[in-house]
This record gives structure tokens, sequence and C-alpha cells, in this order.
């Protein structure tokens, strides 16, 4: 998303809008009337299934934890809850908007930002459809502190950091277990660290992206709120597993996950290819609620080191600053130590008394055998003298027992040598 820093002037697009937001909220995920500056058009759906999901197959952690219990929430531009993956009952709360005035809900989205990260995090599988979210039975909380990632130029734009501290302490106070924020800035500003520090007081694991700033590796920069205490800052890989350019290196890179090339869910129905630690941090987020989940005893502090003692070992060796831990698991994340209990004593072994008759019965089997072998060799070598004198005693008896000679052996002749021959090799 933008840059954490001072909030730009849609004084015009504020005061067109406010006056019918305030009188018909809208009953679904549909923009409100004046709501969007340019909203982005629909995307199609991708039936493929996409390679993060491949590498991470976090299905694998399904049977044990599919997120159920946990709120997560989104803190970002919004989440279209009519998407068919992210519409199902109770799927996606009303939530917030803090960027427009008005008790307005954040459940529409008029850039798609917020819907992707959503996606990633809990978006349900449906029949024909590849991509999947990490969490699909996550409750998602839409925190929308802005209405757009980019201004029409494509530069990066700001907000107003009183908005997103606004958002993180009311994600907070509505029980989040997990909030996402795919937001990043080089600036510390005091109110979005206050704001996070009460956040992780109240025991939720605050999970930022690391930013998209960086331009090489000679340097590191500084990245907020990545970088305060409590925060899980995420870096993005692509496919091969090296690090995406852009994706910043510092001592805030906890840990990476896919973020070049990722699909996810858009606004008005489709899907799209989106790339940057926007969208990396979600699928932490979501494993963050598979483990918090399934372990609903761990604090936050304590699921944050499982998710970074589980990740799988990453380019830059362990405790990086360009890949942390390593790569998110979330089968690791899940299962690792799933049975906590220690294993059962096994009974002391009592020897059985030996069966007598038994023993008996295969001694006397033994001997049985052990006659009846002797037997046939006896009868074997009976039948083989028999043999020999029915044949030596008749030619015996011809003879007057005399003893007979062979006949002779011939002399061959001298054979004669050929003599010495030269020949062309």
């Amino acid at each position: 998303m933008a840059d954490v820093t001072r909030p730009r002037r849609l004084a015009a697009v504020l005061a067109a809008a406010a006056l019918p937001l305030l009188v018909a909220p809208p009953a679904h995920a549909a923009p409100p009337a004046g709501a969007c500056h340019d909203p982005e058009p629909a995307h199609p759906t991708v039936a493929a299934q996409p390679w993060a999901q491949q590498t991470l197959s976090p299905e694998r952690a399904w049977p044990h934890s599919r997120g159920a219990g946990v709120l997560v929430a989104v803190v970002d531009s919004g989440v279209d809850a009519d998407h068919p993956q992210l519409n199902r009952p109770g799927k996606v709360l009303p939530g917030r908007d803090f960027y427009l005035a008005g008790a307005l809900p954040g459940a529409f989205d008029c850039v798609s930002h917020g819907t992707g990260v959503a996606g990633i995090v809990g978006a349900d599988p449906v029949p024909g459809i590849g991509f999947h979210g990490v969490a699909p039975d996550a409750a998602l909380l839409p925190v929308r502190i802005s209405d757009r990632d980019v201004g029409d130029q494509g530069e990066s734009l700001r907000i107003d950091p009183q908005v997103v501290a606004n958002g993180i302490r009311y994600a907070a106070d509505q029980g989040a277990k997990v909030i996402n924020l795919s937001l990043a800035g080089h600036d510390d500003f005091p109110v979005i660290r206050d704001a996070v520090t009460y956040a992780v007081a109240r025991d939720a694991l605050v999970v930022a992206a690391a930013g998209n700033a960086q331009k090489d590796t000679s340097g590191e920069l500084p990245s907020y709120p990545a970088a305060y205490p409590g925060v899980l800052g995420v870096g993005a890989v692509d496919i091969d597993g090296a690090r995406l350019a852009g994706s910043q290196i510092g001592p805030y890179v906890d840990i990476v996950a896919p973020g070049a090339k990722v699909l996810t869910t858009t606004r008005a129905g489709g899907h799209a290819y989106v790339d940057g630690t926007s969208f990396a941090a979600p699928f932490v987020s979501g494993t963050a609620a598979l483990v918090r989940s399934a372990w609903p005893e761990l604090s936050a502090a304590q699921v944050t080191q499982r998710l970074l003692a589980t990740a799988t070992p990453a380019r830059g060796g362990r405790g990086s600053h360009a890949f942390g831990a390593g790569i998110v698991d979330p089968y690791r994340a899940v299962t690792d130590g799933l049975d906590p209990a220690k294993p059962a004593l096994l009974p002391a072994f009592v020897p059985q008394p030996p069966d007598r008759a038994r023993l008996a019965q295969a001694e006397r089997e033994r001997d049985t055998a052990a006659t009846a072998k002797w037997l046939a060799v006896g009868v074997g070598g009976a039948v083989v003298v028999a043999g020999l004198v029915a044949v030596v005693v008749p030619r015996g008896r011809r003879r007057r027992w005399r003893p007979g000679w062979a006949a002779p052996v011939p002399v061959e002749p001298a054979a004669a040598e050929p003599p010495e021959q030269v020949f062309l090799v």
C-alpha cells in the first residue's frame, strides 16, 4: 500500500459524498455513491492454482486448523465482501471506514488492495478455482483507511497517520487476534507507534509489510510500522525463493513469504496477479490465524516465536536482514508438537509361565522328524550298496576275480613345428 505520512486533500470528494453516505449507509459491499475516486474495473476469474498456494500448501494444516474462532483485521483500502470467495455469511464483518466521514462500514473496496490482502488471508476454496486463502474459517474485519493505493501518475499516496492509528486501535478494541498492516513508510510517527503498542498490549499479533522501496543491497532503509516492538515484519520472495526486487532489507524483516506474481482476489469478483510485500504479509497473517486457532492458549509473542521457529530456511541464512528466519510454513507452524502431552508409561513386563504341554509336543515332533530323517538316509544307503553288489559280483565271477588291465594309450607322433614367420601388423 502507500507510504504513511501526511494526508492528501480530498475535500471535493468528501463534500460530494458525505451527505448521502450519512443518510443511507450501504447494506452490502458495493461502494456507496461518490465514495470511490476512480474505482478499479472488474478482473476476470483465474482458474489455475497459483505457485504460492502450491509452495506453501496451507491446506495440509486444515485437518488440524482452518482458523476458526480467530478475527483477523485488514487495515487497508476496505474489503469487497461480495466477492464469491469472501461472501460466506459471517466471513467478512461490516468493519468500519476511518477514511471517509460518517459511520460507514469498511466492507467495500475501490482499488482491490484490501480485497487482495483479505483473500490471501482467508478466501474460501471454491470448485474450479485454484486460488484460496490460508485460513478460510477465520473471520475478517475490514478497517478502511484509504481509498487508493497509488495516484493518477502511479505515485504512492500518503495516508494520514492519525487515520492509520485510529484503525489499529479500533481493530484491537474489536478483539482482533491478528492485525494485518500492508503499509510501510520511512518515518516514525508517535501516533502510530502508540496505536501499535496499544494493540500489542491487548494480545493482538501485528503483522506489517517490510516495504518495497529497496533500490539495491548496498544499504538498509527504515520501515515503520514493521520496525516497532512487537510487530512481525514480512519481506517478499519470488517463485525461486529469491528476494523480490524492492523488498526492503533491515533488522525489521522477521520472516518472508511469497510476494512476486501471487494471485489473489479483486473487487467485483475477479482475480489478479500482484507484487509486493503488501501481499506477502497476509500469508503470514493467515498462518498466524491458523496457529491461534489450533493453539488458543498461546500469546501473540509465543505465536510469533512459533512462526519464526518453524520457518523454512531461505537463501540468506537464518536471521539475515533480507530473509529473516526464512519462509513461513503454515503446516509446520500448526503441527509441530501438536500433542504436547508426554507419552504414557508402558506397563511393567510380566513374563508368562511356559506351556509345558506345548513344549513337550514340540520336542516329540522334533524327535520324530530326526528319526524319519535318519531312516531315510539308511534306506537310501542300503539301496546304493545293493546296486553296487548287483553290478560288481557278476563281473567278478566272470573274470574269476582276476584283476583287469586297461588298454594301453596309443603314442601320438610328435607334431611338426612350423618355421618362424613374419606378419604385418
